[in-house]
């Protein structure tokens, strides 16, 4: 339902930190166009709260006692369509964003970010648009222009562990190995067995068959 003048956007504040619930109440009741409903201090009570005064906004940090701000926007994506989350986080790093992106989160903002930006990133929202900060925004345009590499097969294995696998996927022994890593055959046996068991296979056979599906050796 779209809002008029008169009315004002209903927000809830998910966030563990007093302190920056408080000004980030004041800042938006300056306005005069929002109307904080809530606040949370956990991801449990955030879930909670949303789905028992549904908001039409919730404005999410990413660090919550309990429940990540993460998962809190997944079930509120899936629970309660008609709130729109806004992640709002300290977090400088792209994998939170593309997470929170991937939860469903409809704009994503540092926190310190200028008040005005805070109220248009809303009101973008609320009117069905996206809205990401400078940085953000900027990170968007690298993965569009430049997507991140495929990861590697057998993502639990260390770089370490993945350059034995790949001498096993050649069928090269232990003592060859030990050779070429700078090892000592003890060290090799060792990393046999990690590998095994992260792969659950029962003898280098069995991972080399598995390492050559996987690409793995020359």
């Amino acid at each position: 339902m779209g809002n008029t003048e008169s009315e004002q956007i209903e927000i809830l504040i998910a966030d563990d930190h007093p302190l920056y619930r408080y000004g980030l109440r004041n800042l938006l009741e300056e306005f005069g166009m929002f109307k904080v409903v809530g606040e949370a201090p956990t991801g449990d009570e955030a879930l909670m709260m949303t789905c028992r005064l549904r908001p039409r906004l919730v404005l999410m940090d990413v660090n919550l006692p309990g429940m990540s701000g993460i998962e809190v926007t997944k079930n509120i994506v899936a629970r309660r369509p008609g709130t729109s989350v806004i992640v709002i986080t300290m977090l400088e790093d792209r994998d939170t964003f593309f997470a929170a992106i991937r939860a469903g989160a409809r704009g994503y903002l540092m926190k310190g970010t200028e008040s005005e930006d805070v109220r248009q990133a809303i009101t973008t929202i609320v009117s069905g648009g996206l809205f990401f900060d400078a940085q953000v925004a900027k990170w968007v345009v690298e993965y569009l222009v430049k997507p991140p590499a495929p990861r590697p097969p057998f993502p639990e294995l260390t770089d370490r562990e993945r350059a034995v696998l790949e001498m096993v996927a050649d069928g090269e022994g232990n003592v060859a190995i030990a050779r070429t890593l700078g090892l000592s055959i003890k060290t090799v046996r060792n990393y046999h067995s990690r590998i095994f068991a992260k792969l659950q296979v029962v003898d280098r056979t069995e991972a080399a068959v598995l390492a050559r599906r996987a690409g793995l050796g020359h």
